[in-house]
């Protein structure tokens, strides 16, 4: 399923990046013959531009999955007489809360660490993958709220709608929180990747989730 995967990219992308930050020929210049020299550097790193364009195919990928699902539940909305008036469970709005702080919380790690503040930016990086855990948490329990009100996948279109999108995204950002945990809990000191780098990346994935989120819940409260 597009996207599922996309932490594993996001991982591979982050160690052909990381790897730039790697020590070149030593200064002196006198590497011996220059086959040996070619061996010891390895293969070309690739260049920003397509560590960038890496990461906008990763995300694309999702979007174009989502729209899909978007346009379907649009049209049937439009068209079918069976569609039932969806009432969002008011718990979902509280999540959405605890997404966007997460979000937030993740923007002042990357400043701490910016700054060299390697404590404050744990701090906050732990912060934000607690929310982001709080946040599926709060997902399962909106959808008991829906289940034992009597909705089910297959009671109507709209409550369909709803489990298949609030899951979907539910499994992606559960990738999400791998990634968060990959870059609180890996040991970065021998490692080819800064932590600046791995920290970014993962940023940029989360923050595509919560837009995600956020597109996706005006998509139900419309089913309304």
């Amino acid at each position: 399923m597009p996207g599922i995967t996309t932490l594993e990219d996001i991982e591979l992308i982050i160690e052909d990046i990381g790897g730039g930050g790697g020590k070149g020929p030593p200064a002196g210049g006198d590497d011996g013959d220059g086959g040996d020299s070619n061996r010891r550097r390895g293969p070309q790193l690739p260049s920003s531009r397509r560590y960038a364009t890496a990461i906008v195919i990763a995300l694309v990928s999702i979007v174009m999955f989502f729209m899909a699902m978007a346009a379907a539940f649009l049209f049937l909305r439009s068209t079918s007489n069976k569609w039932v008036p969806l009432h969002l469970p008011a718990l979902v709005w509280v999540n959405t809360v605890i997404l966007l702080l997460s979000s937030g919380a993740i923007e002042l790690a990357r400043r701490s660490l910016a700054g060299a503040n390697v404590k404050q930016f744990r701090r906050l990086w732990s912060v934000a993958t607690a929310l982001g855990v709080l946040f599926l948490i709060g997902q399962l329990a909106a959808w008991r709220e829906f289940v034992l009100a009597g909705f089910y996948v297959s009671t109507n279109q709209a409550s369909s709608f709803f489990y298949i999108f609030t899951g979907l995204h539910g499994l992606h950002l559960l990738g999400g929180v791998c990634a968060l945990l990959y870059v609180s809990l890996r040991k970065f000191e021998n490692a080819k990747v800064s932590r600046s780098v791995a920290a970014e990346i993962a940023s940029y994935y989360w923050h595509f989730m919560d837009g995600l989120w956020v597109f996706l819940l005006a998509l139900l409260y419309l089913g309304k």
